[in-house]
């Protein structure tokens, strides 16, 4: 016998709602919005953003801390080395 799980809690979010989840300020998540990197819909005059979607979203951001800036650090020092 197979078992329907419904995930708990809201389906939908407004910005405010994300802002305090997230800890992500109300112009970062309108401009994640405006440039197409987090899906929001309409319903009146209220945006609002699924669970899916925000999951999506955050899993799409990049990794603190990975390798990328680790390169990047040294080859900074390099340069401030030869300009020394």
């Amino acid at each position: 016998m197979s078992q329907n799980i419904i995930e708990p809690g809201p389906r939908a979010l407004r910005i405010a709602e994300i802002c305090v989840l997230t800890g992500l300020g109300r112009d970062s998540i309108y401009a994640a919005i405006r440039d197409g990197r987090l899906t929001a819909r309409k319903i009146g005059r209220r945006k609002i953003v699924t669970s899916d979607d925000l999951r999506q979203f955050l899993a799409g951001l990049p990794r603190a801390g990975g390798h990328e800036q680790v390169a990047v650090r040294s080859s900074e020092a390099e340069q401030a080395r030869e300009r020394a």
